[in-house]
């Protein structure tokens, strides 16, 4: 189905059906989620929703793609450099404490997730597909800091990659719970000042004077 191309008009529907799709599977779930609810919310017929995604695993495996997109977009942006200075990390974890309602909107990637292992859908190798690009990107980052000789030889990018990430989600879900931005700061401030256990003296010394 992806490798259909589409007209323009074509497009914009199937990217209008995604993002409701997306909307209610955040909001009510997969299994509560069908296809008379995303018609109305979508404003299309049925012909139509059957004509871009004939199964609920297809719409859920594009959900995932488009959910991912949207995530792993913003973390490969100039904003972050490409995560090679303790700094980048730094205004990453600032972006969302500084982001109000960061513990309100939670992680959608997150929260997709939690909902589809929870399925028999045959969708889990894309979803774990997705994390590992967003892993890869701060372990390619990390290893770049090594390779510049900002983070010492032991460091080992692919475990303090998973920790980065896994206190990002630990940290958001907690937040949500209590619905206060304070788990999520805490969990991300602890990843990366273990992190910057590994910063060679040189680097640790400019990221102190900034």
């Amino acid at each position: 189905m992806e490798a259909r191309v589409l007209t323009g008009k074509g497009q914009a529907t199937r990217a209008r059906i995604l993002e409701h799709a997306a909307e209610l599977i955040y909001t009510k779930g997969v299994h509560a989620t069908n296809n008379d609810q995303l018609r109305r919310a979508a404003g299309i017929s049925g012909s139509q929703l059957n004509h871009y995604f004939p199964t609920k695993e297809s719409l859920v495996l594009a959900v995932i793609e488009w959910q991912a997109e949207r995530v792993l977009t913003l973390h490969r942006s100039e904003r972050f450099t490409r995560f090679e200075t303790l700094d980048s990390l730094e205004e990453w974890a600032d972006h969302y404490i500084a982001y109000e309602r960061s513990y309100q909107d939670g992680c959608n990637l997150g929260s997709l997730a939690s909902e589809i292992v929870k399925t028999d859908l045959d969708v889990r190798a894309e979803l774990a597909n997705a994390f590992e690009q967003w892993r890869d990107i701060f372990r390619d980052g990390l290893e770049r800091m090594r390779q510049l000789g900002r983070l010492k030889a032991e460091a080992d990018p692919t475990r303090l990659a998973h920790l980065l990430l896994s206190a990002f989600q630990g940290g958001m879900l907690l937040a949500q719970v209590a619905r206060d931005i304070s788990p999520l700061e805490d969990a991300l401030r602890a990843a990366i000042d273990h992190v910057r256990t590994f910063a060679v003296p040189a680097a640790a010394a400019v990221l102190e004077d900034q």
